[in-house]
């Protein structure tokens, strides 16, 4: 996912300010894509001279609010409906650690596996948490 697809995607929610966005975010992707409020300030502003976002007022907090744009609405559309193309693989940090674990002096390769599996298996059950929560949030009607 890019940043900024992310970022209209939580636009098509509602007017947000940066740090809002960040936190957002963060919280979406169960922190594992950390950003910092510079990166989501340059990327507004990319969307922003694209098209894509407008800057829309302030909260009573004196934040600049963004809103998306139609433009913005269907670069999302498209987004969603466009496969990632997978022709070039990221690089597996498991499969290098693995394939490196095989016969090296003093390590167990079970070990090395079980440790992975503890570590995915609690994953699992954080990300099953964090999906329940974002089930919970969503309206029973969204054309409400």
């Amino acid at each position: 996912m890019s940043i900024r697809h992310g970022l209209l995607a939580l636009l098509e929610r509602g007017p947000r300010y940066g740090s809002r966005l960040r936190t957002e975010f963060e919280s979406r992707t169960g922190s594992t894509w950390p950003l910092n409020v510079g990166q989501v300030y340059t990327t507004l502003s990319r969307l922003e001279r694209d098209g894509m976002v407008v800057q829309d007022g302030s909260d009573d907090a004196g934040h600049d609010l963004y809103t998306i744009t139609d433009d913005g609405r269907a670069e999302l559309r498209n987004w969603f409906e466009t496969p990632v193309d997978r022709t070039s693989p990221p690089r597996d940090e498991l499969a290098i650690k693995l394939a490196m674990a095989v016969g090296a002096p003093g390590v167990d390769i079970r070990d090395v596996i079980q440790s992975q599996r503890h570590h995915t298996l609690k994953a699992m059950q954080d990300y099953t948490r964090l999906k329940a929560q974002a089930l919970a949030d969503v309206p029973a009607n969204r054309d409400e």
